[in-house]
């Protein structure tokens, strides 16, 4: 009985060992976040307003606006490392950087692999197309059309769903403006963006005179999610924990609002 009794008392004594150690780990997880020194961001600089570059290469936009105020906020230096948008999530898996912070949309097959702050805000989606044209968001209003894409966008998602299948033309392509330049050019009849990024990076600059919306704007909570966050790898919870602190704390006291009001045209919705 005596030995029986010693070897409980070791198993209990382990036992709070092991919770000992367990939070131990947990609290230098939330130290590690709290005293990481860089906040390196991932982003893809050309979805005007989003995030794109000045005349002068320095990055410019409403999420560059947000990283910087939530960097701030944790008293950390925010690092941006440019990278295709289709490979951000490869390279934020990579440990290329620590978030990526480029309007990407909270979807399920991206929380597959990636873990997402709470959602920041959303955006409409809509076409793109000649003044005039007939053009709709439909199977029928896009027969015989070339449509371009952000490649790893959810618009390619849906328009590869939705759209291809019939035999609508989905051009995918690496960066934004390349879309925007063959749908100046012609080789293009629509681009298939989010409303805002379609506005400030195309309609209002030269190069899209002439063009407008085509159609309502396109809704599907499946495919095209429900808002935006910043994407962290999924063993980064502590991470999560202090970039949701720190958005929260800026949504209360409006400076993300200040920031939409400063770039929008449409309607963003905070989350």
């Amino acid at each position: 009985m005596r030995k029986t009794h010693r070897i409980s008392r070791k198993l209990a004594a382990f036992a709070v060992l092991g919770a000992t150690v367990t939070m131990g780990f947990a609290a230098l997880g939330a130290q590690a976040a709290d005293n990481m020194k860089e906040l390196r961001f991932g982003v893809e600089a050309s979805y005007a307003p989003f995030e794109s570059k000045t005349p002068g290469g320095e990055l410019t936009g409403f999420d560059i606006d947000i990283g910087n105020a939530v960097c701030a906020k944790l008293k950390m230096k925010c690092v941006w490392v440019e990278n295709s948008f289709d490979g951000l999530i490869p390279a934020l898996q990579a440990r290329k950087f620590d978030g990526i912070n480029s309007d990407m949309t909270i979807t399920d097959k991206r929380r597959a692999v990636i873990d997402f702050t709470d959602p920041i805000y959303t955006i409409p989606n809509q076409l793109i197309a000649k003044k005039g044209s007939a053009i709709q968001p439909t199977v029928a209003g896009l027969a015989g059309k070339r449509v371009g894409v952000l490649q790893g966008s959810i618009q390619e998602t849906y328009a590869k769903a939705k759209w291809a299948p019939a035999g609508i033309d989905v051009e995918s392509y690496q960066a934004q403006d390349q879309i925007y330049a063959d749908l100046a050019s012609g080789r293009l009849d629509a681009a298939f963006q989010d409303a805002e990024a379609a506005s400030k990076g195309f309609l209002k600059q030269p190069q899209g005179a002439g063009f407008a919306f085509a159609g309502p704007a396109v809704s599907d909570d499946k495919l095209l999610g429900a808002g935006v966050g910043f994407g962290v790898r999924k063993n980064d919870r502590a991470l999560k924990e202090s970039l949701n602190r720190a958005l929260k704390e800026l949504k209360d006291d409006g400076t993300i609002e200040r920031f939409a009001a400063k770039y929008f045209d449409v309607k963003v919705v905070l989350k």
